[in-house]
């Protein structure tokens, strides 16, 4: 874990009210280990938001990284309102790692809202390794949406009201592209609503499925015991606090489907 004062390199807004940054961080990008880390920014210097903000790596290379993030509450407006060369602080990286995407398994990759960040962070990793892959991302509406519906390129966008690619949920194709492929292996990053979505899938189709949980901290390194997710582990007593609850930060964001539940 490593504390750097990053200097903005870019900050841009890449669709409707979804913004992309990019800071010069060479210290936590060397210590990258790969799609599903996250950073915990450091919005201001003063104590009228003290606590830092987790944000997936969406990208790291050339001693810099990025983040995708949506504007919808104080913090992320003074994200938006900061200018390229301004610094802020950062802590990173953060958690564990999507693995086994390229174990001859073939994966597919399924992003909701801003958990698109370590999907295609994810995607850049197969395309380097040259790993066959099919990804989905969802949105409420096209204008969330800031990259292609290519179903030829086993790219595919999801719209709640339909504007782009399929209309409904990131289920649909996921249907669709399970029965397509053999040996199929999930990733997954979105809301609470999504990925239950997806793990209560996996289960039931005994599909491997990997899912990096969202969730608001305090720390990011587990002193403040903010960001609990239940383990799904039916044989431990009801007052084993350690056995029975996981810390995102420190155990994810990533999991394996069945070692969670969602309540």
């Amino acid at each position: 874990m490593i504390i750097e004062r990053a200097r903005i390199k870019s900050n841009c807004e890449v669709a409707h009210n979804i913004w992309e940054m990019h800071y010069e961080a060479p210290n936590i990008a060397d210590s990258y280990l790969g799609a599903g880390q996250f950073i915990n920014i450091l919005a201001l210097d003063d104590w009228s938001h003290p606590l830092r903000r987790p944000m997936s790596i969406a990208s790291a290379e050339d001693g810099c990284i990025s983040i995708i993030y949506k504007i919808f509450g104080d913090v992320t407006k003074i994200l938006a309102s900061q200018k390229e060369g301004e610094t802020v602080e950062l802590m990173g990286p953060l958690g564990n790692t999507f693995s086994n995407w390229d174990n001859g398994t073939y994966p597919v990759l399924i992003g909701g809202g801003v958990g698109l960040a370590p999907i295609l962070n994810l995607k850049k990793e197969c395309a380097a390794k040259k790993v066959d892959h099919t990804m989905i991302i969802g949105a409420k509406s096209g204008n969330e949406h800031f990259i292609e519906h290519e179903p030829e390129e086993n790219i595919y966008l999801t719209t709640d009201d339909g504007t782009i690619g399929d209309e409904g949920t990131v289920m649909e194709p996921l249907k669709r592209i399970i029965i397509e492929n053999k040996n199929t292996y999930l990733f997954a990053c979105g809301p609470e609503p999504m990925l239950h979505a997806v793990r209560e899938f996996a289960l039931k189709n005994n599909i491997p499925a990997q899912l990096s949980v969202e969730s608001y901290m305090g720390c990011g390194f587990g002193l403040c015991q903010g960001c609990v997710i239940q383990r799904h582990n039916y044989e431990i007593r009801d007052d084993s606090y350690h056995q029975k609850y996981s810390l995102i930060c420190l155990d994810g964001p990533v999991y394996e489907a069945g070692d969670i539940s969602f309540g």
